[in-house]
C-alpha cells in the first residue's frame, strides 16, 4: 500500500494578498477554460448539423460543399488553439 504524502504539496497561504491574487488568477483561468469549452460545443453542434444537411452555415463565406468544410475546419482550428492556450494557462 502507498504511503500519504509526508508534505502537502501546496503551502497554505498566509498573505492576504496572495491569497487574493491566487484567487484571482483561479477565477480568470478556470473562465477561460468554461469560454473555451462553451465553444468547442457550439462549434460541435454546428459541425454536426452541417454534416447532416440542416444548416448551411458557411454558404456566404464559400459556395461549394468543400470550402464549407474549410471555413468549419479553419473554425474548429482556431477553438483547439484557444482551447490550448488556455490550458497552458492553468498547467504552468
Amino acid at each position: 500500500m502507498d504511503e500519504p504524502d509526508k508534505e502537502p504539496t501546496e503551502k497554505p497561504t498566509n498573505d492576504r494578498e496572495e491569497a487574493e491574487r491566487e484567487g484571482k488568477w483561479m477565477a480568470r483561468n478556470w473562465i477561460g477554460i468554461a469560454v473555451v469549452s462553451i465553444l468547442a460545443l457550439l462549434v460541435l453542434a454546428v459541425g454536426m448539423m452541417q454534416a447532416t444537411g440542416l444548416v448551411d452555415v458557411f454558404a456566404p463565406v464559400a459556395d461549394s460543399e468543400t470550402g464549407q468544410w474549410a471555413a468549419f475546419g479553419v473554425l474548429a482550428l482556431i477553438v483547439l488553439a484557444l482551447g490550448g492556450w488556455s490550458w497552458r494557462a492553468i498547467v504552468s
